[in-house]
């Protein structure tokens, strides 16, 4: 056990089936295997996602199937309580499907926080993980659940002041970005999404506190984003990178310690962890 005690709870609170395994799927694996008590929610069913092969799944069923490859995800990487909120995917920004009334962007944010917090009070965490401000690349689900989960977060603080919990947003820093796109470009590969706008995408490098080097777990975490087959496209830009430079991204994984409560300020109590 790390830590040298007890072991701690943990609630991952994502957008959408398989952003828990981009960013943070090793540090899940590391945590679970180490006996700490770990939860992912998920906002949506991730149902306008892509369908890389039509024998996977229709539109119609698009959000039940990523609801069991993230059981799948989950279960390769050593977890079992899994929490769904059942919103609509919103697609990404300017597309059509940021209108639907159903999509997680025109819920009405009292009740998703009130969903988030009760949650979190049931269990009680000592570490919250979800997405950064920026949504990574900028996706209208990602900034969304970002910003309720802190609400949520702080709303717990200011009715039971004792609580001892941290909340660490999952960074894509601006660098690693930038060494993407410039190797796309030069296997004349055009990015997947935001091209023009590199500077926008991901966390200033800066902005990073935590950084976790999950090189003893990155098969887990391969094995995990892997049971999600209808995000997987073997001919997309991603999959034509250099597979020691994309094993060597995702290696590590960074982290930004946002606020924490009842600790030291100095104790950055998911570093310590590892």
């Amino acid at each position: 056990m790390t830590n040298k005690s007890k072991p701690l709870r943990i609630v991952g609170i994502f957008a959408h089936p398989d952003d828990e395994g981009f960013g943070s799927g090793g540090t899940l694996a590391m945590l679970a295997s180490h006996g700490h008590s770990i939860t992912i929610v998920c906002a949506t069913n991730g149902d306008v996602g892509e369908i890389s092969d039509p024998c996977l799944a229709t539109p119609e069923t698009l959000g039940s199937v990523r609801k069991s490859e993230l059981r799948c995800a989950m279960k390769v990487t050593g977890i079992h309580d899994i929490r769904f909120l059942d919103y609509r995917d919103s697609g990404m920004e300017g597309t059509q499907d940021n209108r639907h009334p159903n999509a997680l962007i025109n819920s009405e944010p009292a009740m998703v926080i009130n969903q988030i917090s009760t949650i979190l009070s049931s269990i009680n965490p000592d570490v919250i993980l979800t997405h950064d401000p920026t949504g990574g690349y900028g996706h209208p689900d990602h900034k969304t659940i970002s910003s309720y989960t802190r609400e949520a977060y702080l709303e717990i603080l200011r009715r039971e002041s004792s609580t001892e919990c941290a909340l660490y947003f999952v960074c894509f820093p601006k660098s690693d970005f930038q060494r993407i796109w410039e190797t796309l470009y030069e296997l004349g590969i055009k990015p997947p999404f935001a091209s023009e706008n590199l500077n926008d995408l991901g966390t200033p490098d800066e902005a990073v506190t935590t950084v976790i080097d999950v090189r003893s777990y990155v098969d887990t975490k391969i094995a995990s984003l892997n049971c999600h087959k209808t995000q997987i496209d073997p001919n997309g830009p991603f999959e034509q990178l250099p597979k020691t430079m994309l094993r060597d991204i995702m290696s590590i994984e960074h982290y930004q310690l946002a606020y924490q409560s009842c600790y030291k300020t100095d104790h950055d109590i998911l570093r310590n962890l590892t």
